[in-house]
């Protein structure tokens, strides 16, 4: 389904022109709760101002929608309502809302709203609620839009969320390294590579499927990318619009606005390795239940894990010097290189192997300094997906 181009515009000119009257509309309870749900995800647990505490209801003919903020993102959410009676908009407390409608049995409830005393009771076959509304014209208004250039296109949903997927556990957390505090999106016009980094490990995903027909980049924050990946996975498309702060997810039920993070994404096709001669393939599952036994003994402090590869033979080791605690297990695998030892801090091998889904994962080494290459042993059609880990030090 194409996205509604002006919703949004509809939306903007309902908040600041259309005055507050008596209201009343009909509406299921299960669908409006979802609806709630998906739009308070964007809600921070302490604000700003007090005002973001609460959803946005604007009514419109028999058209509601809902809308949430934290004064940089923006979701609103949009739905069909019947028995409407007047136009306007006012506020919620989001919190009490989304609890009630949670409980509610499912079945058709009214809201009706007094415009003299903003009292909102809300109703259904076998019971009644009371609240105090606020006016919707004191709800913060959006920024301007960006001036200059924006560029749009239309993305299938499932590449926006593999692209979200294969790279979120990747993000930076380190506030003095903000633009690695997000995902970047390189759009060219025949596909986009979704890449994140914390220094020690690089996640990059090429996907063909798309073809955006330009040509941008911009960092995602951490947030946004999750509600995004929560909220949006039951649409059919996605219209991506780019300007030079935000950029603005629009699907048939949603639009999401995010404010971009500033700057430039570090150069990441430099640091990954072109020529790392040795490759071990292994099963991931028997690699994962490995790992997750053997650092049960090792040091909790550094996480690390001693790779001792050979011909067709994987040991794993980790010990805590502390407590006098080791752990070993071998495991078969095919390996063509010469005899290695490397170490690797086990959360960050755990993380890229349980995204990884191939029953089989290849890693490219080279030694004990270089950063080895973490690979499926086949990519989907239309995909390539790589992931970069730094080796620890060790001492043997």
């Amino acid at each position: 389904m194409t996205p509604n181009a002006d919703f949004f515009t509809y939306l903007c000119r309902s908040v600041t022109t259309t005055p507050y009257e008596d209201m009343k509309f009909n509406v299921p309870s299960k669908t409006l709760s979802g609806f709630v749900s998906a739009v308070s995800k964007v809600i921070n647990s302490k604000n700003p101002l007090t005002i973001l505490n609460n959803f946005l209801f604007v009514l419109e003919e028999d058209t509601l929608t809902v809308k949430a903020s934290d004064s940089e993102n923006s979701l609103v959410a949009r739905l069909d309502v019947t028995g409407t009676e007047g136009e306007g908009s006012f506020c919620l407390d989001a919190r009490r809302i989304v609890e009630l409608l949670r409980e509610l049995p499912d079945q058709g409830i009214t809201f009706d709203i007094n415009d003299e005393n903003l009292e909102v009771k809300i109703s259904y076959s076998s019971g009644d609620y009371s609240t105090v509304g606020i006016n919707g014209r004191e709800y913060p208004e959006p920024e301007q839009a960006d001036e200059g250039e924006r560029l749009s296109f239309v993305c299938p949903t499932e590449v926006v969320m593999k692209g979200i997927e294969n790279t979120l556990f990747a993000v930076g957390t380190d506030d003095l390294r903000p633009q690695m505090m997000g995902i970047l999106w390189d759009v060219k016009p025949d596909h986009i590579v979704f890449v994140a980094t914390d220094t020690r490990k690089l996640v990059k995903f090429t996907n063909s499927l798309v073809q955006p027909q330009c040509e941008c980049s911009f960092i995602l924050p951490l947030k946004p990318a999750t509600v995004l990946k929560n909220v949006f996975a039951k649409e059919d498309s996605i219209k991506v619009t780019v300007s030079e702060r935000n950029v603005r997810f629009e699907s048939s039920s949603y639009i999401f606005d995010c404010r971009l993070i500033k700057g430039n994404f570090p150069p990441y096709e430099r640091v990954i390795p072109a020529g790392n001669p040795y490759t071990l393939t292994i099963d991931r599952q028997s690699l994962i239940n490995s790992l997750r036994r053997v650092c049960v003994f090792g040091d909790d402090g550094n996480g690390l894990v001693k790779f001792k590869l050979s011909a067709d033979n994987l040991t794993l080791r980790a010990q805590d010097s502390s407590y006098g605690t080791s752990g070993l297990e071998s495991l078969p695998c095919q390996y063509d290189g010469a005899e290695l030892l490397i170490g690797f801090g086990a959360p960050y091998l755990l993380e890229i192997f349980n995204t990884l889904s191939t029953p089989d994962v290849m890693m490219k080494l080279a030694d004990p300094s270089h950063a080895a290459i973490c690979l499926p042993a086949e990519n989907a059609p239309g995909t390539e997906l790589l992931m970069l880990l730094m080796p620890m030090h060790i001492v043997d």
